[in-house]
């Protein structure tokens, strides 16, 4: 019975999502823009597209961060090491957000006719982190994928 209820949230939760996104998009796309003269044409609707994404990457984070409490808090009850080996993984992952964002560039580009706020370092910054962050997940994605195939094709 939890299941199915569990599988309709999720269900209607994710068709909502893709229903705002999708009109969004076209908003986005099909809203016009807001200079039609110029070479460079900025879209109308921007801040309600850049909004959304603000919006569902909040989302993502909160829910991450709720249910990892709640499996740590769950799995301690049960299995105490098991709840000691995911906080282990959790605080790999702040140290490697830690360690990406310190090794991160500062100066601020030379962005011709660029009059905004984001270029300064902290902003500069956050953005190496997300980029070595993800460039070391795709690593350690690639070498799980080949060690799983190893270990596949000797246990045979």
């Amino acid at each position: 019975m939890a299941v199915t209820k569990i599988r309709k949230i999720s269900s209607w939760s994710l068709l909502a999502i893709s229903i705002v996104t999708v009109i969004v998009l076209a908003l986005f796309y099909f809203g016009g823009v807001s200079n039609p003269g110029e070479e460079t044409k900025n879209p109308v609707n921007t801040n309600l597209l850049l909004n959304w994404i603000y919006v569902l990457f909040a989302i993502t984070v909160a829910a991450t961060i709720i249910f990892a409490v709640w499996q740590f808090i769950t799995l301690l009850k049960d299995n105490p090491k098991a709840a000691i080996s995911s906080l282990i993984a959790i605080i790999a992952f702040a140290a490697m957000l830690l360690i990406t964002y310190s090794i991160g560039n500062g100066n601020p580009l030379p962005l011709v006719g660029y009059e905004g706020e984001h270029n300064v370092s902290f902003w500069l910054k956050v953005t190496d982190m997300w980029l070595y962050s993800s460039y070391f997940l795709v690593v350690l994605i690639i070498i799980a994928v080949i060690a799983g195939s190893v270990k596949k094709m000797l246990g045979k």
